[in-house]
């Protein structure tokens, strides 16, 4: 990447890290400190928790959309004053409602679909992939932190300071946007990077894809549920919440390590879908077992450490298996679809996992995500092997609809090319291939710049 893109891509993935972390940090310690606040009740619990992914998940592809038509910036600015805005009704909230209604304005604040695009605005074709992975990590680096960094900053400032300290990290995000960020030459939506009306269809008709965006939204709905009774869990064998990020700390690093092999077995080794069926059952039976009375903290931690390693894994594998099944122009459309399942799924597992709790107690918890995933796993029984395929951008200059067409008829004839979808307006091939048997001399000789 040249300047300009690493500012861009590193100011955007600030701004997204640092929502992100904003939305994270009350994850392992609001279960605790809502057991003080007037009107509680376990369902809205986690109501409260979940809150943000219900208005997430129904606004960011209409945003993303948005900003096609008024620009990314202004887009990005006010999606985050609005999450200002509910950071500090839920850090003047002295009851559970309030906090609920701060929470679910903050996802109000729906920006991941634009910070993408205006990605996609400021990288040239060749570095676009490698910009929206560095963006996706970020989220998991602040995951990471939120975990550590909840419950010391619970013990130092106390959730209203976290939501007061979050709505401060929004305002100075706006800051990056306006000053740090370049402004894009040229914007136009981008169909490897965001949404586009008229695919839906395609997309929500693919039962490959729909099993992903199932495993997504189960996935995050099961990592909802749990920290609705994980804080309190370890709080009765004797760990007191101020001291519980000391133990997400090894936890979540020793679960990195831990997945590391697997990936390694699943993309090189080609076993990507017996890995990724393998992390499912792991879930099923973590559910399963801590769902029993765990006496032992050491036993509750080694199950909360396989989960990680399973999480982290299948967080890592969904998003490439999406991009290697969806349509070769509709990446950015499965994408968005997949991305609100995730948020839907964070909804589902406060909701839910909160009524469970209400009813049955933590067991009750745990056992219907024990359910919920061992649904994913006859699921993911199903899935195709995504075996070598990956995406590819050609640009391929202005073009007739004919010209268009008989190129792409060209392309589809290369060895190793999958799909082939040229769209005239964005003067781009967008290609499925296969990596194994891919002429790049071939593919060279149509485009003045490939990726």
């Amino acid at each position: 990447m040249n300047s300009e893109e690493r500012r861009g891509v590193f100011g955007l993935a600030g701004v997204f890290a640092v929502r992100m972390l904003g939305l994270f940090l009350i994850l392992p310690v609001f279960a605790l400190y809502a057991e003080g606040l007037t009107d509680v009740t376990p369902l809205l619990v986690g109501l409260a928790i979940g809150a943000y992914g219900m208005t997430q998940a129904l606004l960011q592809i209409p945003a993303g959309l948005l900003s096609d038509r008024i620009g990314r910036k202004p887009v990005i600015i006010g999606g985050l004053l609005i999450f200002a805005l509910g950071s500090v009704l839920a850090a003047m909230a002295d009851s559970i409602y309030g906090v609920i209604a701060g929470r679910a304005l903050q996802g109000s604040g729906a920006v991941a679909a634009a910070v993408m695009a205006l990605a996609a605005d400021l990288t040239r074709e060749s570095q676009r992939t490698k910009a929206m992975a560095f963006i996706g990590a970020s989220i998991g680096i602040s995951f990471a932190l939120a975990l550590m960094l909840g419950p010391l900053l619970n013990r130092w400032v106390g959730v209203p300071g976290i939501f007061w300290l979050t709505a401060g990290l929004a305002l100075f995000s706006i800051l990056i946007v306006l000053f740090v960020i370049p402004h894009p030459a040229h914007s136009q939506p981008h169909r490897d990077a965001e949404a586009t009306p008229g695919q839906f269809g395609l997309v929500l008709s693919d039962p490959q894809l729909l099993r992903l965006d199932f495993g997504i939204l189960t996935l995050h709905m099961s990592l909802t549920a749990m920290f609705l009774v994980l804080p309190l869990m370890l709080r009765d064998l004797g760990l007191r919440g101020d001291i519980q990020g000391w133990v997400y700390l090894p936890i979540l690093l020793l679960s990195l390590l831990g997945m590391v092999p697997l990936i390694i077995l699943a993309e090189r080794k080609r076993k990507a879908k017996e890995v990724f069926v393998a992390a499912v059952g792991a879930l099923v039976l973590v559910h399963l077992g801590l769902s029993v009375d765990v006496t032992s903290l050491w036993a509750l931690v080694s199950l909360v450490l396989v989960f990680f390693i399973a999480f982290n894994l299948l967080e890592a594998l969904l998003p490439s298996l999406i991009s290697r099944r969806a349509p070769a122009d509709a990446k950015g459309t499965a994408m968005g679809v997949y991305s609100s399942s995730q948020f839907l799924g964070a909804f589902l597992g406060g909701v839910v996992g909160g009524w469970m709790h209400q009813t049955f107690g933590v067991g009750g918890v745990l056992g219907f995500s024990a359910l919920a995933c061992a649904l994913w796993f006859l699921a993911a029984l199903g899935m195709r092997s995504p075996g070598t395929l990956s995406n590819r951008l050609l640009h391929v200059g202005p073009l007739s609809i004919e010209e268009a067409t008989r190129i792409g008829r060209r392309l589809r004839s290369v060895p190793g090319v999958v799909e082939a979808v040229v769209v005239p307006e964005d003067a781009t091939a967008y290609l499925k291939v296969d990596r194994d048997r891919l002429d790049l001399q071939a593919l060279d000789e149509f485009s003045t710049a490939s990726t």
